[in-house]
């Protein structure tokens, strides 16, 4: 059995739902989701809340359980186990019964609906405008299921107001956004000076930063901020976009 698999499985043993054990852990909701589906592998110091979290020794997540070539407890099973040696005959009967009932009843129920739990991220409602919009960040959301046409990778969505980063993103459409750093010709969502905005962001090597439109019609709502301006930038994440566009002035 994967790491990813027995974590999905020991996660719901718990009652845990992804956002539970990305809370426990201070992770995001996608990287549960990426370790789960095993397409990340987790840091050595989430490894370690993990088990605690989880109450389980570190040879419980790697090791196989139903091929035949061991078995490991949990501290909760290995828990029930010692329950279980001092009842006399009848309670074992009766804790015999009763756990076959239960996995009856489970597996009844999970032929009948069967349930694939959806990964989800927040979409916000202040949008980050190509243009100018609401200063206010991450205080108004709804969640939106994750499908097959999301980017690998998106943490969070905004909803774009403007033309002015056309054609890459039409007004009105939803950017997928994740929490890396941005480089040279990076599409990102920015606050400055209390005003959103989604623009493409160049650093040159005087420390000059400028926001572009990439709607280049729409020059007018560039933004440049030297060193020395005192004016405040905050970045919130990187616009996941099929290719990076290029920036006005570089090669």
């Amino acid at each position: 059995m994967s790491f990813g698999r027995r974590l999905r499985e020991r996660r719901k043993e718990l009652g845990m739902n992804q956002g539970e054990l990305a809370k426990a852990l201070g992770v995001s909701l996608s990287a549960i989701s990426n370790y789960e589906n095993g397409t990340n592998a987790m840091r050595e110091d989430v490894l370690l809340r993990l088990f605690r979290v989880l109450d389980v020794e570190p040879n419980y997540m790697y090791q196989d359980s139903y091929s035949g070539k061991s078995f490991t407890c949990s501290v909760e099973e290995e828990r029930l186990v010692k329950t279980y040696r001092t009842l006399r005959l009848p309670g074992k009967q009766t804790l015999r019964a009763v756990a076959d009932a239960l996995v009856s009843y489970q597996t009844e129920a999970d032929t009948a609906a069967p349930q694939e739990e959806v990964r989800q991220i927040p979409l916000y409602h202040s949008p980050a405008a190509a243009g100018y919009a609401s200063p206010v960040f991450g205080e108004d959301f709804d969640y939106i299921d994750v499908s097959g046409d999301t980017p690998r990778g998106a943490e969070f969505a905004v909803r774009i107001q403007g033309d002015s980063m056309e054609p890459y993103i039409l007004d009105g459409s939803i950017a997928y956004v994740n929490r890396d750093p941005l480089s040279n010709g990076d599409v990102g969502i920015f606050c400055v000076d209390g005003a959103m905005l989604c623009k493409q962001y160049v650093r040159d090597r005087l420390g000059i930063v400028y926001l572009f439109s990439l709607n280049r019609e729409r020059a007018d709502a560039d933004v440049v901020l030297p060193q020395d301006s005192g004016r405040s930038m905050v970045c919130f994440g990187r616009v996941l976009l099929d290719r990076r566009p290029k920036a006005p002035g570089m090669r």
